[in-house]
């Protein structure tokens, strides 16, 4: 039987092949935010997290920038400078050490951003239309303006940032990529036809319109194999303003394109409260495109390990994907696997500056002394 075959019996501890890995658990460790990388270069406090969650199946990054201009948010991480890929090194190493697994997630915030973060240029996305919200800044928090719209010849240098960014990522020693694709940042804002209302050969259908995701998959995997490649996308994200008329249509086409990559995988976002009660927005998202993605898929939202189990068993995704469960738990895998009792997330730490909220929650064998 092939270990990566779902079947009624499948569950978060089953193994599975995810390209060329075999990873112990169907775990994941979802892309998440954190704001610890100072001046923009990863560190070693942030080599300590990443370890300590080292029995994830796999683990993603939290995203990460492939250009100056693609910053949206104070002190995250980059991956197109010697001392960020240095930075990256000191992470893949440690989680390495720990017998991890671990993927880079390559990020341009598009819109999602401002002049006080990009050195005074206006932030660029495929149409001049403000996301809505707010950012932190260097100058304070503050509404976010109308961005640059690209100019046709623009979008290949945005391409090969991307490109340039996956090869940094194999220098660093990661194990493979995800693009974030998802939650309207650069990637979604060309996909999505709220925010995508360009006439030239990125805009207009939805060939067009995803056009941009399509160019840069077969940059990134130009540099890695296909199959150490992954995708993350958000259909029902409401993100910063963010919306498609006919989500079912649009992903529908993006996601039938990407079967002819070959990827690691696709990872599906559900939607979230904040979603749900924005709009009516598709729920749920993951049974639906499972039907069209023919590869590994993982889904993420609002799991618990009883969700988890489920949705293998009924065979509507390959793997399961925790966000702040793995915040709170750098031993989720084995709290699951014991019932045991569950760290809660301070959310007041989420992005803080230091190790408090971040690398000392506690493990279960030390709550237990």
């Amino acid at each position: 039987m092939e270990i990566n075959l779902v079947t009624s019996n499948t569950n978060l501890f089953t193994p599975v092949q995810l390209g060329p890995y075999t990873l112990p658990n169907r775990m994941v460790m979802s892309p998440m935010t954190r704001l610890r990388a100072i001046d923009n270069i990863p560190n070693s406090l942030m080599a300590i997290y990443y370890a300590q969650r080292s029995t994830a199946g796999l683990i993603v990054t939290e995203c990460t920038m492939v250009s100056p201009l693609s910053l949206g948010y104070i002190n995250c991480p980059g991956i197109y400078s010697i001392e960020q890929v240095a930075g990256w090194q000191q992470v893949t190493d440690a989680v390495h050490e720990k017998g991890g697994r671990i993927f880079l997630q390559l990020w341009h915030s598009g819109r999602v951003s401002h002049p006080s973060l990009l050195g005074g240029q206006l932030p660029i996305a495929p149409s001049a239309i403000a996301a809505s919200g707010k950012l932190h800044t260097p100058i304070g928090k503050v509404a976010m303006e109308t961005p640059r719209a690209l100019e046709t010849h623009e979008i290949p240098e945005i391409v090969e940032q991307f490109r340039k960014g996956a090869e940094n990522a194999r220098v660093a020693g990661f194990d493979g990529v995800e693009l974030h694709g998802a939650f309207g940042y650069l990637i979604d804002q060309f996909l999505e036809d709220y925010t995508n209302k360009r006439t030239d050969k990125y805009g207009g259908s939805i060939e067009n319109r995803a056009r941009f995701l399509l160019e840069v998959v077969e940059a990134v995997a130009s540099v890695w194999d296909a199959n150490r490649v992954g995708i993350k996308l958000s259909p029902s994200n409401t993100f910063y303003g963010m919306g498609d008329s006919n989500p079912q249509e649009t992903f529908g086409y993006a996601i039938n394109a990407l079967n002819r990559f070959g990827l690691a995988y696709l990872h599906l976002q559900e939607p979230n409260e904040g979603d749900l009660a924005t709009r009516d927005v598709m729920n749920p998202v993951t049974p639906y495109f499972r039907k069209i993605y023919k590869g590994t898929l993982i889904t993420n939202g609002g799991y618990d390990h009883a969700k988890g189990d489920s949705i293998l068993a009924n065979g509507d995704a390959d793997l399961v994907s925790f966000g702040q469960l793995f915040l709170a738990n750098p031993d989720l895998p084995k709290r699951f696997e014991l019932n045991a009792s569950l760290n809660k997330p301070d959310v007041k730490t989420f992005y803080a500056p230091n190790e408090k909220g971040y690398t000392d929650y506690p493990f279960l064998e030390l709550q237990h002394k």
